[in-house]
């Protein structure tokens, strides 16, 4: 299947398939959520992130939405951030942020990372696991994660995302040499 990203570098952003030195990047395995960004968050790739002793990878935040509600291409949706994931990829802070779809019927019994092995058994650790071994297939080492591959909670997903959109806004304005 297609590895769509949003492309960083072409006027309104637009979704497109992922190249990687000239070549069309896929993914061998299904993904075990909703795939998305977060709007106005960037991986400073000239940032040293403290958590992740690693510089970002120069693109928006990611999302792993979990709630199993099928929501099309491109859609832009409402959701409640739960936790995040430290990935390291390739030496770059790549955070993949944990979060539940607004109109998930249980978002009431979601409020952080610690809920959803309750309303969701087994959903974090499918999460995991893609993240962790999707590159496999085509040869690739697993990726590695920060905080001995824990998932963090709420509150540090939230200043993660405040931090990364500060960035963003960094970048934007160019207050960032070079950008």
């Amino acid at each position: 299947r297609p590895k769509m990203e949003i492309s960083i570098t072409e006027p309104l952003n637009p979704i497109k398939q992922d190249e990687k030195k000239g070549k069309l990047r896929k993914v061998n395995w299904a993904y075990p959520c909703n795939y998305g960004a977060i709007p106005q968050t960037w991986e400073n790739p000239t940032f040293l992130d403290k958590s992740t002793n690693a510089l970002g990878d120069g693109d928006p935040i990611d999302v792993c939405e979990i709630s199993g509600v099928e929501v099309p291409h491109g859609d832009v949706i409402v959701i409640k951030v739960l936790g995040v994931y430290a990935m390291i990829d390739e030496g770059e802070t790549d955070w993949k942020v944990i979060a539940i779809n607004s109109n998930d019927p249980n978002i009431d019994a979601l409020n952080d990372i610690g809920d959803v092995e309750t309303v969701y058994p087994g959903r974090l650790a499918e999460i995991f696991a893609f993240l962790k071994y999707y590159k496999t297939p085509a040869g690739s080492e697993p990726n590695v994660f920060g905080f001995d591959e824990e998932v963090q909670g709420r509150e540090f997903t939230v200043n993660t995302i405040e931090e990364t959109h500060e960035q963003w806004h960094q970048l934007i304005t160019g207050e960032i040499p070079g950008s």
